[in-house]
Parts: structure tokens; C-alpha cells; sequence
């Protein structure tokens, strides 16, 4: 059992951390009250090899591994949870590409994303399907050699940016779950309509919109798996994302943990720093503590997937702790800093924002526990 990171992934660490201090933390700040699409900063990350960063070796990307994904995970969203929310979309819209296609398939999806700088959005949630997505809507029929998809998706990451799509739709939707097929859409086909961004609490420099399907068009050759395979390929890209989603939260949680520890050594009230008094020492002790358990789960979590072994109830646990955890390391920074904590000239009330997200995206905290009993009666 080794709690040291290898020479290569401090090495990663730093030239990650390096590009969320002087890079993603000087702007954070605007593309948050702007709500815009941080265009400059996933370019300089696409040219640092920080984006595709699942892509495997033999299709051109860097083909990190879990493990060295999270810890890359973690500085970005030390310097910006939306920003590394969309730097991190790329990769969790080409996993069931990287899980589940043909070699041809890969070679032809996933090469042009280590060419140039594109992007592509995973299309599962619907207005009527999030956490029950055997109720989803979005048909594709078949005709000759294409589907037929109609439909609507919500929540979409890089949606309005992307030109590749990884969208799950039901071929009969009396199967439920065992009716739901993925297939690729490649740029921007007839009939499929991109709304505006939605206007969140949080995480603002990720674009977030929704997706209309009409009539649009899909070579057969784009399907991924076979028909009825989509649900168990959209959890299996769940539990290899997973970690990457906890570690977010680790990396709110640090930069709380930090923001909270220089603040309390400058504050004075009663005659001293706030440092001095137990009750922020508690309180700053209770954030390192859970900072760091929450980090060795995700650990964990991702070390299996590069053992190649499951991890539905590891990414369970990772995900749904350090969501929870970084919520309440979040609101506790904000009162370590009293009045101040709630004004926007400071810098942690974004990271309470950006935490809540967390604990609803990707798996709510409600679904993660769920799946944590499924998984420990089965």
C-alpha cells in the first residue's frame, strides 16, 4: 500500500497547479460574473495536454490514468470548479467512445480531438429523465442505414460549443432501460437546435444548455454497442467519471481550506487573530480533516478502475462524501470570514456556490447513496 505520489505524478501536480494559479485564478473571478465561455483557458489547457486527457496513447491523447486524472482534476478546480468542469466535459462525453467502441470507431471519434481543439458535450439528462433514466423520451428509430433521433436533452455541458455529441436514446421506450442505445453525432446535423445558456448559482464558466432533436440524422456506424447496451454503458462512463467529479469537490474544499487559514491569521477580534480562538481552530481542523479524507477515497476510487477492477461502490462513497464535504467546508469558510464571507469582493462565497453543484450533478447525493445500499445488499 503506497500513500506516495510517483516522481511523474508530482510532476503532473505541479504543471497542473502551475497552470490553475497563473492561468485559471487570475480570471476566475469574470468568467464567473460573466458567465461566459472561457475560451483562452481551455485553449492554453488543450495546448498544456490537460484536455482528452482519458484519450488512450494509441489514438493520439496522453492516456493518463484514473489516478493521475484526479490529481489534475483537483488543481483545476482548485482554480476554478466551473472552468475545470469544462475542461473535464471532453473527457466524460468520449469515455463511452473509449469504454465500449470498435477500434474503428475510435480511431475515427477520437483522433481529431488530440488534432485540434473541439469539443464534445455527453447528452443523458432529459427534463423527464435525470436520476430516473429509464423513463427517458428521446427516441431513435431506424431507417435503412440511419437512425432517426427526436428528442430533447437538458443540462448539457459545452453544449452550444461542441461539435460531437454523445447522446443515449431509446429504441422502444416499453423496455425502459434495456431500450436505451448511445450513439455519436458528428457537428451540428439538421434538426438539432442548441438553446441559451442557462443562468446558474454556480459553476458559471461552464456553458450549460439544452439540446432539441428533430428528425436529426445518425449513421448506424456511429451507434456504440449494440441497441439496449446505452444504460449499462452510461453507468459504466458514470463510475469511470465519478472520481474525477469527487475530486472537484477536493479541490473547492482546498482552496476554502486555504482561503480560510490566511484570512484567520489576519482577522482580529478581541484582541487577537481568530486563529487563536478554538472555535475557528475547530473548525479549520474539521476542514482538513474531511479535505483530506475525501481526497483518499477518490484515491481509491480511481486506483481500482487503473487495477481494472469495479468501483461502483468506492466512486459511490468518493463522490457522495466529498459533495457533502465540500459544501459544509465551503459555508464554513464563508462564516470564518463573517460578513466578509458573503460579499462578492471575496473569494469564498463563489466556492459555496460552485460546491452546491456537486451535490446534484453527475449523480445526486440521494442517488449516490442509493447506489452505496444497492451495491452493499447485493
Amino acid at each position: 500500500m503506497e500513500f506516495q505520489l510517483t516522481d511523474a505524478q508530482r510532476a503532473l501536480q505541479e504543471a497542473a497547479r502551475k497552470f490553475a494559479r497563473e492561468v485559471v485564478r487570475p480570471k476566475a473571478a469574470h468568467y464567473d460574473e460573466t458567465a461566459t465561455f472561457p475560451l483562452d483557458l481551455l485553449t492554453t489547457a488543450w495546448e498544456l495536454g490537460l484536455l482528452n486527457m482519458a484519450i488512450p496513447a494509441e489514438y493520439g491523447g496522453v492516456g493518463l490514468s484514473h489516478l493521475d486524472q484526479t490529481i489534475v482534476a483537483e488543481e483545476l478546480s482548485w482554480g476554478c470548479a466551473g472552468v475545470a468542469t469544462s475542461i473535464i466535459a471532453n473527457d466524460l462525453a468520449n469515455l463511452p467512445i473509449i469504454l465500449h467502441a470498435t477500434d474503428e470507431q475510435k480511431k475515427r471519434l477520437l483522433t481529431p480531438f488530440t488534432e485540434k481543439l473541439k469539443f464534445s458535450s455527453f447528452c443523458l439528462t432529459e427534463p423527464e429523465a435525470g436520476s430516473d433514466v429509464a423513463n427517458m423520451q428521446t427516441t431513435a428509430r431506424l431507417e435503412g442505414d440511419h437512425y432517426v433521433l427526436n428528442g430533447a436533452k437538458c443540462f448539457i455541458t459545452n453544449g452550444g460549443q461542441a461539435s460531437q455529441y454523445t447522446v443515449f436514446a431509446t429504441v422502444d421506450k416499453g423496455k425502459k432501460h434495456k431500450g436505451i442505445t448511445c450513439f455519436v453525432v458528428e457537428g451540428r446535423p439538421e434538426g438539432l437546435s442548441v438553446s441559451k445558456h442557462e443562468n446558474k448559482m454556480g459553476q458559471r464558466a461552464s456553458e450549460t444548455v439544452s439540446l432539441t432533436f428533430e428528425d436529426v440524422r445518425v449513421p448506424v456506424a456511429n451507434r456504440i454497442g449494440e441497441e439496449g447496451q446505452g444504460f449499462a454503458i452510461a453507468m459504466a462512463t458514470l463510475d469511470n467519471s465519478r472520481p474525477l467529479t469527487a475530486m472537484f469537490s477536493v479541490g473547492i474544499a482546498r482552496a476554502a481550506l486555504e482561503h480560510s487559514m490566511e484570512y484567520s491569521t489576519q482577522r482580529r477580534t478581541f484582541g487577537k487573530p481568530i486563529i487563536e480562538h478554538q472555535a475557528i481552530q475547530f473548525m479549520i481542523a474539521d476542514m482538513a480533516m474531511n479535505t483530506h479524507a475525501a481526497r483518499m477515497l477518490t484515491y481509491e476510487s480511481a486506483w481500482l478502475l487503473d487495477e481494472g477492477k469495479r468501483n461502483s461502490l468506492q466512486s459511490s462513497f468518493a463522490k457522495c462524501f466529498a459533495a457533502d464535504m465540500a459544501m459544509k467546508v465551503a459555508t464554513d469558510a464563508v462564516q470564518v470570514y463573517g460578513g466578509y464571507g458573503y460579499i462578492k469582493e471575496y473569494p469564498v462565497e463563489k466556492l459555496m456556490r460552485d460546491a452546491k453543484l456537486i451535490q446534484v450533478y453527475e449523480g445526486t447525493s440521494q442517488v449516490q447513496r442509493l447506489v452505496i445500499a444497492r451495491e452493499l445488499f447485493k
